[in-house]
C-alpha cells in the first residue's frame, strides 16, 4: 500500500512496506534505453519533401523565397532536436571511479535544464531535472549524470516516462543503494495550444531502492533539491 505525502510542494507516494512488485532489472533496461527500429528510414531527401507538404498543408507556398531553404533547415533541426535516439545513456554511465575514500552519502545533481519535445504534438517540453544516488562503493563522473538526462531529453517523449527512464539506467549500471529524480517542466502543448496556461509546472518524481522504500531518504533528497533551488 501506498501512502500520498506532500513534501516541499511535492506530492510523492510513500510505500508503507518495501515493496515486492518492482519491475526487473532487464525490463528496467529495456525501458530505460528503448529505441524504436524502423525497417527503413527515411532519406533525407524524403524528409525535407514532408516538410514541404507540412507547409503546403498549413496554406503557403514552400517555393518562394523565405521557405525555399525552410525543409533543409527543419531537417538538421531535427537530426539536433532527436540526437538521443543515436546516443546509449548505459554505455556513458560505464566508466566508473572506485576512489572515494569510502565516501556512502547522497549526491545529488540539481536543476539540469533540458529541453524536450512532446511525443502527442511535438512541441517543446522545457524544465529542470534534480538527481540523487546513493553510491555503493563506485561513483560516476558528474556530467555523465547531466549527459544521461539531455540524451532522454533528446527524445520524443512524455515527462512521465523521462523520469523513470532516467531513473531506472543509473539505478541498473551504477547499481546504487537508491537512485531518486525529480523533473519539474513546462508544457508548451498547454501553454501554446488548447487549454493555453502559460505558467503551469508539471512535476513528476521516481525513487528506487532505498529512496523508494525509505520515506526519510525521500525527505532528505526533496530538502537537498529544496535547499537553494535555482530561481524561476
Amino acid at each position: 500500500m501506498l501512502e500520498e505525502r506532500n513534501v516541499d510542494g511535492v506530492w510523492m507516494q510513500i510505500p508503507f512496506a518495501d515493496s515486492t512488485r518492482e519491475p526487473t532489472k532487464a525490463k528496467r533496461r529495456a525501458k530505460a534505453t528503448k529505441t524504436i527500429e524502423i525497417a527503413s528510414r527515411p532519406t533525407r531527401k524524403e524528409a525535407e519533401a514532408a516538410v514541404r507538404t507540412l507547409l503546403r498543408w498549413a496554406g503557403d507556398d514552400p517555393a518562394r523565397e523565405g521557405l525555399q531553404d525552410t525543409p533543409r533547415r527543419v531537417v538538421r533541426a531535427y537530426e539536433e532536436f532527436f540526437s538521443g535516439y543515436g546516443q546509449d545513456p548505459a554505455a556513458l554511465l560505464a566508466r566508473t571511479f572506485e576512489e572515494v575514500e569510502g565516501y556512502d552519502e547522497m549526491i545529488v545533481l540539481r536543476d539540469i535544464r533540458f529541453e524536450s519535445y512532446c511525443e502527442h504534438h511535438m512541441v517543446p517540453i522545457i524544465g529542470r531535472a534534480h538527481v540523487g544516488y546513493l553510491p555503493d562503493g563506485k561513483v560516476v563522473g558528474l556530467s555523465k549524470i547531466a549527459r544521461v538526462v539531455d540524451i532522454f531529453a533528446h527524445r520524443l517523449q512524455t515527462q512521465e516516462a523521462m523520469t523513470a527512464q532516467i531513473a531506472a539506467v543509473i539505478q541498473d549500471v551504477l547499481n546504487p543503494r537508491g537512485v531518486a529524480v525529480i523533473v519539474e517542466a513546462e508544457h508548451m502543448c498547454m501553454a501554446m495550444r488548447g487549454i493555453r496556461k502559460q505558467g503551469s509546472t508539471t512535476m513528476t518524481s521516481t525513487f528506487t531502492g532505498s529512496f523508494k522504500n525509505s520515506p526519510e531518504e525521500q525527505v532528505r533528497f526533496v530538502t537537498m533539491v529544496r535547499g537553494a533551488a535555482a530561481p524561476r
